[in-house]
């Protein structure tokens, strides 16, 4: 976008707007990213009392930052496998 910009002149509209949208878009994902490090941080918080397992504490972290669909018991068994 900036080249064709540098070279039709003054005008400069085109490129603000393009420049504003890759802005807004950067702001955007990163307050997705920080809300959820806040929620992941909540619930740690919440939770710091309790006695999760080392298995507990794997999945609950990766349910907490990129699980999608739905937990069965055979997603559980992945999350939750040992590597050693």
């Amino acid at each position: 976008m900036l080249e064709p910009t540098q070279k039709s002149g003054l005008d400069v509209a085109h490129w603000l707007d393009w420049f504003i949208a890759c802005l807004v878009r950067a702001v955007d994902g990163a307050q997705a990213t920080l809300d959820s490090v806040l929620q992941k941080s909540k619930f740690w918080e919440c939770f710091a009392k309790h006695p999760f397992n080392e298995r507990q504490i794997k999945v609950l972290n990766r349910l907490l930052d990129e699980f999608e669909g739905k937990l069965t018991s055979s997603k559980w068994a992945k999350l939750a496998r040992w590597r050693a």
